[in-house]
């Protein structure tokens, strides 16, 4: 994956909406494994309801501002919350969804397995949506992955003691030791998103156009911590990644698999593999 080391998330809990607004604004390693659950709130019910209404890879690289103009234009009005349903207010109402789109920023990152090792370098546009719920304030980014590529092997394997530095993405989803690798060389293609939750009481503290302040490199930390309140920890909670889908296509190539899906549970979890060889 990009930015972060591996997430594990749980799935999220389908809740009703209540009128939603949304800021755009745009990293790429791994998420950090964790235990911890978020909470759900109508933001993250927004985005899943987004991603499930177009699929994974085109919530990947589609403009976020039209998708979610066209999803709140088809959906019912309503008059307020009712025991049974509560809909999403018209773009029109003072609490109706809107964006503001950050990016595209060309940037790279290693990309790690699920064996531990980093396995190759990506390059790719970031782009960030940040929603805001105009009812509490809260907030929500979106960071998506686009026009990625990727080489092996990575510049910095860094593999774990015992782990072979070309062990394939997918070689450890299905064991806990290696079971493929991958030969220098390989060339493919990626994309992807990341939607992290901003913690409750946090602000928003710049619109600037520009991925970081005072930074160096625009990364999913730089940008957030540039723009937000509450995320100095990052990728560890309360400012984290709860859900993520990055999907990896190499053809031909003479290879035993050539397509990976790293995703969170909540997204189908991984499958696949960039394989050149299989380890018995």
């Amino acid at each position: 994956m990009i930015d972060l080391k591996k997430l594990s998330v749980l799935a999220i809990t389908a809740l009703l909406l209540t009128g939603i607004s949304g800021i755009t604004t745009a990293a790429a390693a791994k998420p950090v494994p964790t235990t911890t659950s978020l909470p759900t709130t109508s933001l993250t019910t927004l985005i899943t309801s987004l991603i499930n209404s177009v699929g994974d890879d085109t919530f990947s690289t589609i403009d976020l501002t039209t998708l979610l103009a066209t999803y709140t234009t088809l959906t019912p009005t309503p008059l307020h919350a009712s025991t049974s349903a509560v809909w999403l207010q018209p773009t029109s109402s003072s609490s109706g969804p809107s964006t503001q789109h950050y990016g595209p920023y060309p940037s790279g990152s290693p990309d790690s397995g699920t064996c531990g090792n980093n396995w190759a370098d990506d390059t790719f546009n970031r782009h960030f949506t940040v929603f805001q719920n105009r009812d509490d304030g809260s907030f929500l980014v979106v960071e998506q992955f686009k026009d990625g590529s990727f080489v092996t092997p990575s510049a910095t394997p860094a593999p774990p003691p015992g782990v072979p530095p070309n062990s394939s993405p997918g070689g450890c989803q299905n064991s806990a030791t290696t079971q493929g690798t991958v030969k220098d060389g390989v060339t493919g293609n990626m994309h992807g998103y990341f939607v992290i939750p901003i913690p409750p009481g946090s602000t928003q503290t710049s619109t600037s156009s520009a991925c970081f302040v005072s930074q160096t490199e625009c990364t999913t930390y730089n940008f957030l911590n540039s723009h937000f309140t509450g995320c100095s920890t990052y990728p560890n909670g309360p400012c984290t990644v709860s859900t993520f889908f990055d999907h990896y296509v190499a053809p031909a190539q003479g290879l035993i698999e050539n397509e990976w899906k790293n995703a969170s549970g909540d997204r189908g979890g991984n499958s696949g593999d960039i394989r050149s060889t299989n380890v018995p």
